[in-house]
């Protein structure tokens, strides 16, 4: 699951999840239907390949998560971190800064975390 990589409608599917988990499959495939257009067998088709990616699983007719929404997060922004700058946060931070200056208040933020996490 480290490397798991969404399509756009694969990651507008499991929103759809993480929003309304634990549901049924069957309750899942008509959010589907409504939300996406999707018949019935393409819900069942994305949710099967969800759950070999490791994010959901569909236990007796019920879907819940592997993973929390915030944890699948916090994985796809370390895989962006090690492929686009070497593992390297300081030099992501420091590109993101050279487009857009940090308020206070973020500056502020980003310190807070920093400490929380030090070793």
């Amino acid at each position: 699951m480290t490397g798991c990589r969404l399509g756009g409608m694969e990651m507008k599917f499991a929103m759809i999840i993480w929003e309304n988990e634990p549901i049924s499959s069957g309750e899942l495939a008509k959010l589907g239907e409504k939300e996406l257009k999707w018949k019935k067998s393409t819900a069942y088709t994305i949710l099967k390949r969800l759950c070999e990616k490791g994010l959901f699983q569909n236990a007796n007719g019920t879907v819940t998560s592997r993973i929390s929404f915030a944890e699948f997060q916090a994985r796809q922004s370390e895989r962006f971190v090690d492929e686009a700058f070497d593992g390297s946060l300081p030099e992501f931070v420091a590109a993101f800064c050279s487009r857009r200056r940090l308020k206070e208040k973020e500056i502020m933020e980003l310190r807070k975390i920093i400490d929380a996490y030090k070793e």
